[in-house]
């Protein structure tokens, strides 16, 4: 009788065979190496220009192998200090040359193909750094972590803050209960704040391409539209076709310290308090946003406010301080944790403060309980070589993004979203499903 799931003797020899050459086999079938703490990871970058030049910076003690950028300026500075590894312009193109090389991959592309990118390399059992938002979709999400549990790779968000030790100390203040019971949030951000165009209609016009950029490959699987100056480099954020917003450059970062400590998981509601006017091609200059949060076990349920475009909380939730451009107010029974940027704080001069401070006059913090480390890149190197597993996980990191995205669905169609985790639907607003699961262009698909 054949027994099921038990391996065959010539599954067996090779994945043995695999060990003695001190490989292992990922779920995908591509031969990993098993690795080091002393090894040097083999990287490729997908996208090295801009904010992937600081990771590529971070993580200059690796051994770099490859590039793949769609902007030959935009990528100029990683090409002039590395000018001897390999470039290619269509990152799937490099994946399927340098993927026998790589150990893993770092994607720091716009929100629109983070998905397409990371699931492609973790299919050949890479490990990945995602840039933040995790994805551009929910859909996209679910692909991400789907693929990471099946490939069993190592994976991390950028989200530097998540592994400072202000956030970390507050995390674990939050869960001693310093502050009480928590039911109430507000979250804020000053974005977009001149950084890229919002609540403006598509330009206009057909200038020329840059001989520079691949404009073919940077839409990559969105829409076809024309190429404008108006959205490359960075000001795509404001599109929807290809960023999310405040929500996706800094509600990531601001939330997720309170996100981490009440492990609140999904909103079952989320609807605009207010807004200024959206477009049919940008978020709107400003809004507020409300999504509630269910009881998780004996943790009350808890309501998120999250405001951009420079709106703020009611100024007397503030005990008298200053109000900086990115924070967040986490208000317990007891007291309140008040993060002054966006991450818990790293030094004395930006670290989250309890307030009222009258009330915890002499208060000592308890004993930590989270692992430390010494930078959110050399967590995820280590993780890649076998070290500690990573925090900002794809696991953590999609629950996290899916949650803010469920509030933007309600900025886009205008209505309040009920949410269905069982079927990832807003089960009262058919409206937002082609924002949930949008059309990919053909040979772009996720």
């Amino acid at each position: 009788m054949k027994i099921p799931n038990q391996p065959t003797r010539r599954k067996f020899l090779h994945t043995s065979g695999l060990a003695t050459l001190g490989l292992t086999a990922s779920a995908s079938g591509q031969k990993r190496r098993a690795l080091a703490s002393t090894d040097k990871l083999n990287l490729a970058f997908i996208g090295p220009g801009g904010r992937g030049f600081s990771n590529l910076s971070a993580l200059a003690s690796e051994n770099i192998v490859a590039f793949a950028d769609v902007d030959d300026a935009r990528a100029s500075s990683a090409y002039r200090k590395y000018p001897e590894t390999a470039r290619y312009r269509d990152f799937r193109a490099m994946l399927d040359k340098e993927a026998k090389n790589l150990d893993a991959v770092v994607i720091s592309t716009p929100d629109h193909t983070h998905a397409i990118a990371a699931v492609a390399a973790m299919q050949r059992g890479l490990h990945v750094y995602c840039e933040k938002p995790l994805a551009h979709s929910i859909y996209e999400v679910h692909r991400m972590q789907q693929e990471a549990k099946k490939a069993g790779v190592v994976t991390q968000m950028g989200q530097q803050g998540h592994a400072m030790e202000g956030s970390r100390r507050a995390v674990e203040v939050i869960r001693s209960g310093a502050i009480g019971e928590v039911e109430e949030l507000h979250v804020w951000t000053d974005r977009p704040n001149g950084w890229w165009p919002q609540g403006a209609e598509r330009p206009a016009g057909s200038p020329a391409v840059p001989k520079t950029l691949d404009w073919n490959l940077w839409l990559g699987p969105a829409p076809e539209r024309p190429y404008h100056p108006d959205y490359v480099p960075f000001k795509w954020r404001g599109r929807w076709d290809f960023g999310t917003g405040p929500i996706g450059d800094m509600a990531v970062h601001n939330l997720d310290t309170a996100f981490w400590a009440l492990e609140l998981g999904l909103p079952k509601s989320a609807h605009v308090i207010d807004a200024a006017v959206a477009t049919r091609d940008c978020p709107p200059l400003w809004s507020v946003t409300q999504l509630d949060y269910p009881a998780r076990g004996n943790a009350p349920p808890v309501k998120l406010t999250f405001y951009d475009g420079k709106k703020l909380p009611p100024a007397d939730l503030f005990h008298g301080e200053a109000i900086p451009t990115n924070g967040s107010l986490i208000i317990g029974s007891t007291g309140t944790l008040f993060t002054r940027t966006w991450h818990g704080g790293i030094t004395s001069d930006d670290m989250f403060m309890l307030l009222p401070h009258k009330q915890f006059v002499g208060y000592q913090p308890p004993p930590t309980t989270l692992p430390r480390t010494p930078d959110h890149h050399t967590e995820w190197a280590l993780a890649c070589k076998g070290g500690p597993p990573t925090q900002s996980n794809f696991d953590y990191a999609g629950n996290l993004t899916q949650g803010l995205l469920i509030g933007q669905l309600a900025l886009r169609t205008g209505k309040k979203i009920l949410w269905d985790p069982t079927t990832n639907r807003a089960i009262n607003c058919p409206e937002a499903d082609p924002f949930i699961r949008p059309v990919f262009r053909p040979g772009w698909e996720v």
